[in-house]
């Protein structure tokens, strides 16, 4: 599996982890149900990690602008945001690595 699938996979997790991260914060501090925030955060606090550490990987190796850097570091603090860096930018850098595979096979 290729590092911009591995990139790809942990965006949807760690955006995943971030919305199951705010029920368990009301049943914490609403409910006094601590136990539920304390494994979905210790998931969400790795896949957060994880993410941040492969996306300066993976823009370290194919030369990212430090904006677009920024802006998939930026997204894992925001709900949903890794759902869109995946489709913004992610999903759109998967394409171009197919049709310059295609590209190159073809010749």
């Amino acid at each position: 599996m290729s590092v911009l699938n591995q990139l790809r996979i942990l965006a949807i997790l760690e955006g995943i982890s971030y919305l199951l991260l705010i029920p368990t914060v009301i049943l914490k501090y609403g409910f006094e149900m601590g136990l539920p925030n304390k494994i979905v955060g210790s998931i969400h606090g790795l896949l957060f990690v994880l993410y941040c550490i492969w996306v300066v990987y993976y823009a370290v190796k194919k030369k990212w602008s430090l904006l677009k850097t920024l802006i998939c570091l930026a997204a894992s603090l925001f709900p949903f945001a890794t759902f869109v860096v995946d489709q913004k930018i992610l999903k759109i850098e998967a394409d171009n690595q197919l049709k310059a595979a295609t590209n190159k096979a073809s010749y």
